[in-house]
């Protein structure tokens, strides 16, 4: 009896709710924007909104988890080199290779992905859906978002400078008044205030993600109202997109072969990918907005968000082939069977977001170690 051939299940690949907001936000801006008085009081509201977020994001900063991931030192040296030496050498290096495929406001939006630091929380969910070293992720996430809030600035500043940009420096005292000073006010309080955000984390998320929502459609606002989806074409898209592919993998190329040369185990290669590839939206727009005034923030976008929704499809992919390899070496299944048991776990491309499928085991148990003061 001859057995019939299996045919591998196609996986689903989840689709994050919050990608599906940001598009109707860009949407809604772009079909009603804000304009005089109603654009001044969403930017006002906007600054208030990112400042209580960056608040809130210091309060709920363990330094337990600082501290107690700090001994790999070379996994967290590895993946600060990747986030603020390699993609800036890329980001760089492809607009010389190519210096007339994209306008300038595009290109500085790539300049601004390449200064942008880790992500957090969809960093940690990653490399435990990929069985990697969470506790080091947390540690070289967290130290990522931190040092991005004083070397982003400064570096795009300086990129922005040799690409015929222009970033006052009044823009990064800004981002320190806007964003670094709650942050640090937040994390002070941390002892009195710490308890309450580790109890109210779902609401916080939503809170979090209101203010990004807030802000991005401001910034689209105003750029709709100057003429942005004229200058900016879909073939331009569709040329942006490649343009981000090529950067995403290059970078990875590099992360896996400098796990090799670093000796790093499966755990630690895990975390080094998901900790030196992702760029933070969170971070980002915050950042650009404090940076960038008036309409010229809309093409600056752009590329992060293109880059973020990307990023977020591949690397749950990445995951699950790291899931698969794990369980393949440990319970001797074919590689085939395993990569169709294994199940893409929905993950959130926003750092508060809550991710699902089979991370939330272990990070219910880190959440419960790092909420505590």
């Amino acid at each position: 009896m001859t057995r019939g051939i299996q045919i591998p299940r196609i996986a689903r690949v989840p689709i994050d709710g919050f990608i599906v907001a940001l598009a109707g936000v860009v949407l809604v801006a772009t079909i009603l924007p804000c304009r005089n008085a109603g654009a001044l009081a969403v930017q006002i509201a906007g600054m208030f909104a990112i400042s209580a977020l960056f608040f809130l994001q210091g309060a709920r900063l363990s330094r337990d988890a600082i501290l107690n991931g700090m001994m790999h030192w070379r996994l967290h040296t590895a993946s600060g080199a990747a986030t603020f030496i390699l993609f800036p050498i890329l980001g760089l290096g492809l607009i010389a290779a190519f210096p007339n495929l994209l306008p300038g406001p595009l290109y500085l939006g790539v300049l601004f992905v390449c200064a942008l630091p880790s992500t957090v929380q969809s960093s940690i969910a990653l490399t435990s859906i990929a069985r990697g070293n969470v506790p080091a992720a947390i540690c070289a996430a967290t130290l990522s978002n931190i040092t991005g809030m004083v070397v982003t600035p400064l570096m795009f500043s300086a990129m922005a400078n040799l690409h015929s940009g222009n970033i006052e420096l009044m823009g990064i005292w800004k981002v320190a008044m806007q964003l670094l000073l709650p942050f640090l006010a937040g994390h002070l309080l941390r002892p009195w205030i710490g308890g309450w955000t580790a109890r109210n984390r779902g609401v916080l998320a939503i809170t979090d993600r209101g203010s990004i929502l807030l802000v991005v459609y401001g910034a689209f606002s105003a750029a709709v109202v100057r003429g942005i989806w004229q200058q900016i074409p879909p073939v331009l898209l569709v040329l942006l997109l490649l343009l981000m592919s090529v950067l995403l993998s290059v970078a990875l190329l590099y992360i896996r072969l400098t796990s090799g040369l670093l000796g790093f185990d499966r755990e630690d290669e895990a975390a080094f990918v998901f900790i030196g590839s992702q760029k933070s939206l969170v971070s980002g727009i915050p950042i650009a907005n404090a940076l960038i005034p008036g309409p010229a923030i809309g093409p600056i976008l752009v590329p992060m968000m293109l880059y973020h929704a990307m990023q977020l499809l591949i690397c749950a992919w990445i995951a699950r082939r790291y899931a698969a390899g794990e369980q393949r070496l440990t319970s001797g299944v074919s590689p085939g069977a395993v990569a169709n048991l294994v199940e893409p776990a929905s993950v959130s491309v926003i750092d508060h977001g809550e991710p699902t499928g089979e991370s939330v085991t272990v990070l219910a148990s880190i959440i419960a170690l790092v909420g505590k003061p």
